[in-house]
């Protein structure tokens, strides 16, 4: 049953084009109408203009829902991160980790399309392109100097590779033959983080050529960048979660002469003790307005340095034969290394608080669990820390370093040939292979015996911290724990696919041309993981004793040691940093290996697997679509009307323990699984006029599980006769999108739009329950009751449950101001803005019950502002784009658990100055603002929004100066 909205849509695109057919039949003769292959007239355009005008261009002549942006020059698009440049698109949120566009978690593209994060499709040039371990392309690794633009398809026809419901990303490189004969540019630039102090290089260099062979042309480019980025992020995370605390002065009755607490606080009226609550409903109300909770308190001391290293390669071979017919040979190589070397002091904070005060804030059963507890959302406590001194506490230090590279290369190849005026065919076969290789180490250091601190906490943006006792920094006051390899895991995916393309022209009647076209694609992904842990570092490879009788002092091997920045959240926080840490340098190859013989560390090079984490997916699909272009009524309507039908072959295997035998054996479990899903398609423009577009849209899109969910896994709990599945049968996500927009286009580079759209989402996936016989285990006999027939477990598997949605309205406009009732000096400025509201519903199970919860990484509006200005020598951009408040990871099943992150607002500068007609000089600033994605405890809406801080960032200024040299162009 459609929704409402939905109803709305479809009347008013159904009474719109009603009234179009009768605009256009009463003005059939007097007003000229679009050609279906209208030519566009040829402006000789640089810069920002030329930018601006492709992508009208491209918006206002596609029969799609499409926003695009067009590089200013070769190798020059308007900001230095790809991911940054595609939140200037309307309804495309991001998010900037370690001071740039990127994902929090290294995975996906870390956008959010139209309020779906995790759901977009990606291609290069119309293929498909992915990130080894997902089924996205890691946009945060693409090079802004090998890209010529970026398409954003919200409703994708037919004809599009499916994949991605909320839309596909197209990313555009350079063809030899459509720039001039000899043509190129190279550059060379720096980047400077604030925080950092230190300038990073970056080279590009492009060169194409083409030139004529007979009754055709050959054409050939070329083209290299290396990027390096260093930037910081100081951050302090804190906890979440209820953790409330009675108050036991250390001069009330209670206390004085009770030997669970420390008698040499006895009788003093500055310190407490916060003792734990085990039911805070089985105090009074009076009792429980007295209670503190905790949240957010206990703040760690992060500082991460962050580097990113991106190389990339490009060439293109086109040979047309002769007109009609051409070959061609692409290929890129991108290479992404993310390398993080962090600091962390953690804390250890005590009960024995001296100068202990408190603010009012009520605790309810709703923001401790969602009152599924039956309760009547009662406040369990009154009050939440605001300042103290925490006595006699303790510190953990952890140095580590992660390195975790991305390499993906596509080779493709193919010919165009059109046997008739009338026929185009396209055959193209292209090759993906992506690896990535996650590693993350580190060594933990403890206090040597007997040591503490007074540690003082005040809440505020940061919290405030001070810290007084031994030298933090003095490695004799440290000794070494441990050391693990907590993350090292090996994705090694591959995709071949064979695609054919054809459309045929039709002249008479409505129908304009017939697309069709056919693909076959196989991708094969493998996960291996050689992760450990608990290497002691002591001087027999025991765990550390109390006495640290076995503990080695970091002041005996002081070239393994370093102290951490002294300019953390610069010095906002008030303590600043210093404090002592493993080296994250001296991690590397083998070295902690060879130092600490005892530890029984492996070997880089012969690390053993954990096979029951060992996975591989084989996936199959073969599709065919028919796309009919058609217009009527002189041109006043065109559009397009398909279908594509996919057929999904899945195979799936993963590594259990089969204990049906007795003992224990570790065996290959695989899975299949095959479904088929038909996806039609329907765009209408309506021309009002020649400049004033009406659109509708529609179409049935679908996103295929992740390759963790559809993993064969079983593990079961002997004890509790608890387990988890995997679960291989997952239906893919299927979403119904409707869009409706007005577009009103006045000169080359400006337009205003409107648009509203709804998905309907089917398939989301939730983690279910059921009791089940485990073939691979022995039949529960535990004495721990789960509810279930004798001999089963209770399993958690992931399955497809109930519907969601999607919706909401995008405004976007832009417009230099050259017109002619305006004065010159206008006339070398202009403006560029959108604004998206989106609302987003999704199920997910919280404590047995489904529950509508909006999606991840979804705010509610977002809207950018950029202040443009160019003339022949000097273009400038202003930008600025905010966000509203959004849950990070996934709704929480308790709310004070979750994280949200409050709107903030980012402003980014540049400005190019063009010394002679080949010769520009650029600067760029990123984040002038200084924001960061600061995360509370908690969640927006429903009265869980608390404000409590959870973890502040700063990430610091961004500023980059680059020279360009172009020829031929």
């Amino acid at each position: 049953m459609k929704s409402a909205f939905q109803s709305r849509l479809f009347l008013t695109a159904s009474t719109l084009a009603v009234a179009l057919g009768a605009h256009a039949a009463a003005h059939a003769q007097t007003a000229p109408a679009p050609g279906a292959e209208e030519a566009v007239e040829e402006v000789v355009v640089t810069g920002i203009r030329q930018s601006l005008q492709s992508a009208v261009q491209v918006k206002k002549n596609t029969m799609e829902v499409v926003d695009s942006i067009r590089a200013e020059d070769i190798g020059k698009l308007p900001d230095p991160n790809v991911a940054e440049t595609l939140t200037r698109i309307p309804g495309v949120q991001g998010y900037r980790y370690g001071g740039e566009g990127a994902s929090p978690v290294g995975a996906g593209s870390g956008l959010t399309i139209r309020g779906l994060s995790g759901q977009t499709a990606s291609q290069v040039d119309g293929r498909s392109y992915f990130t080894a371990g997902g089924s996205e392309f890691n946009i945060e690794a693409a090079i802004p100097g090998m890209i010529a633009g970026l398409d954003v398809y919200k409703n994708p026809s037919a004809e599009h590779i499916e994949g991605g419901i909320g839309g596909l990303v197209d990313i555009k490189t350079r063809r030899p033959l459509d720039l001039p004969k000899l043509s190129g540019s190279v550059a060379i630039s720096g980047r400077y983080n604030d925080m950092v102090k230190q300038a990073q290089p970056e080279y590009f260099g492009l060169v194409s050529h083409k030139w004529d062979v007979g009754d055709g042309e050959m054409g050939l480019l070329l083209g290299a960048n290396y990027q390096k980025s260093w930037n910081r992020s100081d951050n302090a995370p804190g906890p979440g979660g209820t953790n409330l605390r009675r108050v036991v002065r250390a001069d009330s009755a209670e206390y004085v002469g009770n030997s669970a607490y420390n008698q040499a606080y006895a009788g003093r009226s500055d310190v407490a003790f916060l003792a734990d609550v085990a039911n805070p409903l089985a105090l009074s109300a009076a009792d429980r307005a007295g209670l503190v909770n905790m949240a957010g308190v206990q703040i760690n001391v992060n500082e991460e340095d962050i580097q990113r290293t991106r190389k990339g390669f490009a060439g293109a071979f086109q040979w047309k034969v002769r007109p009609g017919l051409e070959v061609y040979v692409d290929g890129n190589y991108n290479s992404y290394l993310y390398h993080q070397g962090y600091r962390f002091l953690n804390g250890a904070d005590s009960r024995y608080v001296q100068g202990l005060a408190t603010t009012p804030f009520s605790t309810t059963e709703g923001l401790a669990n969602r009152n599924t507890n039956g309760g009547e959302d009662a406040v369990l406590a009154g009050q939440r820390f605001a300042s103290g001194t925490f006595l006699g506490s303790s510190f953990s230090s952890i140095g580590g370093d992660e390195h975790r590279i991305y390499k993906t290369w596509i080779l493709a190849g193919g010919a165009k040939w059109s046997p008739t005026d009338d026929l185009d065919l396209k055959g193209d076969l292209s090759y993906v292979k992506a690896d990535q290789h996650q590693d993350n180490r580190s060594v933990t250091m403890v206090p040597r015996a007997g040591l503490g601190w007074n540690v003082t906490r005040s809440i505020g943006t940061p919290q405030s911290l001070s810290i007084s006792g031994p030298d933090l920094a003095n490695p004799a006051n440290w000794v070494l724990a441990n050391y693990a390899n907590g993350t090292n895991n090996v994705y090694d995916d591959a995709g071949l696919a064979a695609q054919f393309d054809g459309k045929l022209r039709i002249h008479d009647g409505f129908i304009k041309s017939v697309k069709f076209g056919t693909r076959y694609y196989r991708k094969k992904s493998k996960f291996y993981n050689y992760s450990f842990s608990g290497k002691n570092l002591t001087t027999d490879g025991l765990a550390l004793t109390a006495s640290q009788s076995n503990g080695i002092l970091a002041s005996s091997v002081q070239d393994l040691v370093a102290g951490s920045h002294a300019n953390w959240f610069d010095g906002e926080a008030g303590y600043s940093g210093g404090f002592l840490t493993f080296s994250p340098d001296a991690l590397l190859g083998d070295n902690v290996r060879n130092r600490f013989a005892l530890a029984g560390i492996p070997a880089e090079d012969s690390l053993p697997e954990v096979l029951l984490s060992r996975r591989k997916a084989v996936e199959e699909t073969l599709a065919g679509y028919g796309v009919v272009d058609f217009a009527f009524l002189s041109d006043r309507i065109r559009g397009n009307a398909g279908v594509r039908v996919v057929r999904t072959n899945l195979d799936a295997e993963a590594r259990v323990t089969d204990t049906s035998g007795g003992a224990a054996v570790i065996v290959p479990n695989s899975q299949s699984n095959s479904y088929t899903d038909v996806l039609p398609t329907l765009n209408v423009t309506g021309y009002i006029q020649d400049d004033l577009l009406l659109r509708f849209g529609f179409g049935k899109g679908m996103t295929r599980p992740s390759v963790g969910d559809i993993n064969p896994t079983v593990a079961v709990n002997l004890t509790s006769g608890t387990g988890s599945q995997g679960n291989a049968d997952l239906k893919p996500l299927r979403a119904y999108s409707y869009d409706l927009s007005l577009e009103k286009y006045f000169g080359a580079t400006s337009y205003v739009s409107a648009a509203a759209f709804y998905k309907k989402v089917d398939g989301f996936p939730i983690g279910v329950e059921s009791c089940q016989t485990v073939p691979t285990s022995q039949p529960y006999s535990g004495v721990t009751p789960n509810n279930c027939p004798t001999g089963q477990f209770r399993i958690t598997q992931t399955q497809n449950a109930d519907p969601g949605f999607a919706k909401g309205v995008e405004l976007a406009a832009q417009t230099f101001f050259d017109y002619d009732f305006l004065p010159q000096a206008l006339h070398d400025f202009g403006v560029q803005g959108s604004y998206t509201w989106v609302k987003t519903e999704l199920p997910v199970l919280i404590n047995g019950q489904v529950v509508k919860v909006r999606q991840p990484f979804q705010s509610d509006r977002n809207w950018s502002l950029a202040g443009l200005y160019e003339n022949k020598k000097v273009s400038a951009r202003l930008v600025y784009t905010y966000r509203s408040d959004y849950v990070l990871f996934g709704i929480s099943p308790n709310p004070i658990d979750g994280r949200y992150l409050k709107g903030y607002g980012l402003l980014d500068a540049s400005v190019n100055l063009n010394l002679r007609d080949d010769l520009t000089l650029s600067l760029t600033a990123s984040n002038l603002t200084n924001k960061a994605p600061i995360r509370y405890v908690g969640e927006p809406g429903g009265g869980y929004d608390t404000d409590i801080l959870r973890q502040y960032f700063m990430n610091g200024r961004v500023y980059g100066l680059s020279l360009r040299y172009k020829f031929g162009g």
